[in-house]
């Protein structure tokens, strides 16, 4: 990609009266040079079985080629017409909650032969109108694409094969699943009942991993339909999403990124998160961390917030710092969800960067500013490349069997997750994701493993001998307890990792209100030193302690652990801490290994991130997410602040206004 792209959703069919001309007019004013349009709207493209009507569609499309504007085109997949739920009502998903029923988007069995009937002629309808216009630059296939829990009996049908083709007999399966418990033993492949009422774990975690192989084969396939009408320089996307608590959290329990990004030309993602006095930058910063790391190449923001709910609507200059904050972690596109306010049905009140009146706003004047700095800067900020020595290995397979055994308080691998990911980004640590079948490990110095609860024993071994040659691994509790199949492993725990840890155990608890953790090496105050969800009371063989519990009955055991395994350290936290107690044990890890850099001496809320451009030049950002002025003094070689185009010096102290930031090239 050659420059930056600024943009929005737009839906001309949502509009109360036709202002085509006069958006597109204050798109033009605000440096919006790309817009997303059609992927909501099959109901309008195809208001009857078979009758197609893409009016809409051409208006939007001359008018934005008029204007200059590029546009991607949606394919409206993931939103049903109503008469084709009443010619084929099940269509709708069966999940374990019930027969569907009609009304919201993301209904529907996205492998029943009818709904991709009619998918696959609506795809290559819109694809034969708008292929071959101007204006188009790509394509995104349906929109935050997952299995929406389907689970009827065709879906059930698709599992018996599933697993007859993996495991190939039942007496491997009832081996493997434990299913001689509770007499769930199943001895014919046409007694095999539905996974829905399954209390067996494996069985369970099993379905999940079937469920998110419906995803990559659903978006496969819609992949290669565009491609058959897609042009040299167009391109394919899809707009990934995150776990959602009320905002993006973690990762997605649903789908597989990794697996289902490999058709795609680029990654597409939305990002949201609290604002406000609320906002910390962080779910920006994992969320491009693992969109960057699907394809390891730069990638798309194709929905962030305007205004959207009440309290998202930004403080002044967080919008700004907010579209830089995307740009800092290699998004080469920022657009908004969406252009307009609309006046009707369930969204009424998620805002878009226009309101109601569709008059300007002090968002939309501010993303005036967003835009005509991105026009200035583009050749400097686009195609921002990373040179992370940071990897945190993230697992759909953990999370799904995690999903099964909850933590006591009921904590799951996402809170594991965020546990970690919070602290290395506070300490200003960039990180890169990876998944347990990475084969490459010696690119990084420090590898990051959350609750790595399901395993294949190869992903260990390869952790033990990236250890051993020299690089640095930190495990939290629950790591490799379980195979791939969620079988917990017979030997003493920590399992295959034991002897890079130097570490035993065969116990664990739920923390009672008296455990705390306590140590000689560490810092942390008496207040930051409870502990919550998880002990495990390990017992070291030749690890170094570096935290024991602070209990009556539990202090002669460890907490937290360093081992030195050949040429490199494994580091073990064997419970969850307080937030404070876990950014000293990974200052302490970073210190130890040598990656305490300057970086490190600024910490949350200055915020700094780093990258090369297309010139080979270094470039540096420095957030301020916080309400109040914050100071810090350059540490690096002389530079040039690229929004003032003011000298930098080293040494200079540079204050940031509140939500304020610099970006310097060095």
């Amino acid at each position: 990609m050659n420059k930056l792209r600024y943009g929005v959703a737009y839906y001309d069919e949502y509009m109360p009266y036709d202002r085509l001309q006069e958006d597109i007019k204050m798109m033009l004013a605000a440096g919006i040079n790309t817009v997303r349009i059609a992927e909501s709207t099959w109901s309008t493209h195809e208001p009857q079985n078979g009758v197609f009507d893409f009016t809409s569609v051409d208006r939007v499309l001359d008018a934005m080629h008029e204007a200059g504007i590029d546009v991607i085109v949606g394919t409206p997949t993931y939103a049903v017409p109503a008469w084709m739920i009443k010619q084929h009502p099940d269509i709708l998903a069966t999940t374990s909650r019930g027969a569907g029923r009609y009304g919201a988007r993301q209904i529907m069995d996205i492998t029943h032969p009818a709904y991709l009937f009619y998918a696959e002629r609506m795809i290559r309808k819109l694809m034969e109108r708008v292929h071959k216009h101007p204006a188009v630059i790509g394509y995104q296939t349906d929109n935050e694409t997952k299995h929406y829990d389907t689970a009827g009996d065709n879906v059930q049908l698709q599992f018996v094969k599933y697993m007859r083709n993996k495991f190939g007999s039942l007496e491997v399966i009832n081996q493997k699943f434990g299913l001689t418990y509770w007499s769930n033993r199943i001895n014919s492949w046409e007694e095999f009942p539905s996974v829905v009422g399954t209390i067996n774990g494996s069985l369970g975690a099993e379905f999940a991993k079937f469920q998110r192989t419906l995803v990559n084969e659903f978006l496969a396939w819609q992949v290669q339909i565009v491609n058959e009408y897609k042009l040299p320089g167009q391109f394919v996307t899809q707009n990934f999403d995150y776990d959602w608590r009320g905002h993006s959290f973690g990762v997605q329990t649903s789908v597989d990124h990794f697996e289902a990004a490999k058709p795609f030309d680029i990654a597409g993602v939305d990002i949201y998160h609290p604002s406000q006095s609320k906002l910390t930058g962080i779910e920006i910063s994992f969320g491009g961390d693992i969109s960057r790391s699907l394809k390891q190449s730069n990638y798309l923001v194709l929905e962030t917030q305007a205004q959207a709910f009440p309290d998202w609507t930004p403080y002044p200059g967080q919008l700004r710092l907010l579209a830089f904050s995307h740009v800092a972690s290699g998004a080469n596109m920022v657009a908004y969800w969406h252009w307009h306010s609309i006046h009707n049905s369930f969204e009424t009140y998620w805002k878009g960067l226009l309101s109601h009146d569709f008059q300007p706003n002090p968002v939309y004047n501010e993303a005036k500013t967003v835009g005509a700095d991105f026009t200035k800067l583009s050749h400097k900020l686009v195609n921002l490349r990373k040179q992370n020595k940071v990897a945190i290995l993230v697992s759909n397979t953990a999370l799904s069997a995690i999903e099964w055994f909850k933590l006591p308080d009921g904590k799951l691998y996402n809170d594991v997750f965020r546990w970690i990911y919070d602290e290395l980004y506070k300490l200003n640590v960039e990180v890169d994701f990876i998944t347990p079948d990475f084969e490459q490990l010696s690119h990084y110095e420090l590898v990051i493993v959350p609750a790595l609860y399901s395993v294949e024993d190869e992903a260990l071994e390869r952790l033990n001998e990236f250890t051993e040659h020299g690089g640095h691994v930190v495990y939290t509790f629950k790591s490799g307890f379980t195979n791939e199949d969620v079988q917990v492993r017979t030997v003493v725990q920590p399992g295959i990792i034991s002897k890079a840890c130097g570490i035993s155990y065969n116990m664990f608890i739920a923390p009672d209100e008296v455990a705390k953790i306590q140590s000689d090496v560490l810092l942390w105050s008496s207040e930051d030193a409870a502990i919550t969800s998880w002990m495990e009371l390990i017992t070291p063989t030749t690890a170094k302690v570096l935290a024991s519990y602070d209990h009556p009955e539990w202090n002669n055991y460890a907490a937290v652990t360093r081992n030195q395994y050949g040429a490199g350290t494994a580091t073990y936290i064997g419970c969850m801490s307080s937030p404070a107690a876990l950014r000293s044990i990974l200052a302490d890890t970073l210190q130890h290994i040598g990656l305490w850099q300057e970086e490190q001496k600024l910490t949350f809320p200055i915020i700094t991130k780093k990258g090369f451009n297309d010139e080979g030049k270094l470039i540096r950002y420095y957030f301020n997410y916080s309400g109040e002025e914050q100071a810090f003094v350059y540490p690096h070689k002389a530079g040039t602040q690229l929004l003032t185009d003011q000298s930098v010096s080293e040494g200079q102290q540079i204050t940031l206004s509140p939500w304020g930031f610099v970006i310097i090239e060095q």
